[in-house]
């Protein structure tokens, strides 16, 4: 069985669908098989990093949820979208959430299952013989939140050089201490140019007592790209490329 990889953040525009996005690039570059469930049901978006448009994401995560399809008819395989992937023997999925706004305002009124979301990550996990299987989540602490941080293998905790989210994420810490969360890591995301990028990590890690994996800098190469590809697969030696494969090396190495 492979790994769970959950990436999560207290507030939103951290860049966690990005990072989510190049990692499982990356991951794919290494030769694995890699999956992206986008969780974040109540604004999907990591379908973009793939060229997929909205009547690309049916069926979707939502479909699945109400149960109208298996999530391996949701599951679409990206990796022709991703330079360098297929070469090295790695694929990319991805179960999109639905960009549709009647189904996100159902999804909204009427809830769903969260439980079919634990079946849902078991079940592709066989099926497409994953190596890695990453989760996207919503923002803040809900119940597919909980869930997700609960079963992860190794949680990844966004956080932007910003006061609000240095609050968010001792909030979130302390959540997965109660729920006992084994392994997460913080990923400090959109440090300005100038700042120290080793001392702010030593600074975040004598603050939360949780190892940082990576700081990854502002970019305006990041911001021209639009959200329409993922850079790691373009620009291998990118400083964010760089800060990418540090996050698949600790992941790597969590046995």
């Amino acid at each position: 069985m492979g790994k769970i990889i959950v990436a999560h953040s207290f507030r939103g525009g951290t860049g966690k669908s990005s990072i989510i996005a190049n990692l499982a690039a990356c991951l794919a570059c290494r030769g694995h098989r890699v999956c992206i469930v986008d969780t974040d049901v109540q604004s999907p978006g990591v379908h973009v990093f793939f060229g997929l448009k909205a009547e690309d994401t049916t069926p979707s995560l939502n479909e699945y949820l109400w149960g109208r399809c298996t999530i391996e008819e949701a599951a679409r395989d990206v990796s022709e979208r991703l330079s360098g992937v297929s070469g090295a023997g790695g694929r990319v999925f991805l179960v999109p959430s639905s960009i549709g706004v009647n189904d996100i305002t159902r999804i909204l009124k009427e809830g769903y299952e969260v439980s079919a979301l634990s079946e849902g990550f078991s079940r592709i996990m066989r099926s497409l013989n994953l190596d890695y299987l990453l989760i996207d989540t919503h923002p803040g602490i809900g119940e597919e939140s909980l869930l997700s941080l609960a079963i992860s293998d190794v949680l990844l905790i966004i956080m932007r050089p910003d006061y609000q989210d240095y609050q968010g994420t001792s909030v979130t810490l302390e959540v997965c201490r109660r729920l006992e969360v084994p392994r997460p890591l913080l990923v400090v995301n959109k440090l300005l140019a100038g700042y120290d990028a080793r001392r702010i990590a030593r600074e975040a890690e004598k603050t939360y007592l949780c190892e940082v994996a990576a700081v990854l800098p502002q970019s305006d190469d990041l911001m021209r790209l639009e959200s329409k590809s993922v850079i790691y697969t373009s620009q291998r030696d990118h400083p964010i490329s760089r800060e990418i494969d540090k996050i698949a090396d600790r992941i790597a190495a969590v046995r």
